[in-house]
Formats: structure tokens, sequence, C-alpha cells
């Protein structure tokens, strides 16, 4: 493989990484507690529910 080639797959890895971190919303924002509030209770990971317990239910 040529540096070039290393490079560009590189970029590409790092864009769409980049991309799809952007797509969840910030824990605590209002969006991020409804989306918390319509998944199925026993899908929630504890830091979730701990998480949702202090930002959204006890502010």
């Amino acid at each position: 493989m040529t540096i070039h080639t290393r490079i560009v797959k590189l970029l590409f890895i790092l864009a769409t990484a980049s991309i799809l971190s952007a797509c969840a919303p910030e824990v605590g924002s209002p969006d991020w507690c409804k989306s918390i509030e319509t998944k199925p209770k026993g899908e929630l990971t504890m830091n979730e529910a701990k998480d949702y317990a202090k930002h959204c239910v006890f502010k």
C-alpha cells in the first residue's frame, strides 16, 4: 500500500467516526431525555438510568 492510500483510508475513518459521534444528543439535553423515555426500560444500561435520574428527573 502506498502512503497516499493509507492517508486516504485514515481520513475516511476519521470522517466516519466524527459523523457518527455527532448523531447522538448530549447526555442531559431535552432531546436525550426524550429518547431515553421512549427506550424500553429493559434496554437501559445502569449508566443511562443513573444519568436519566440525575439530569431528567432530579433537576
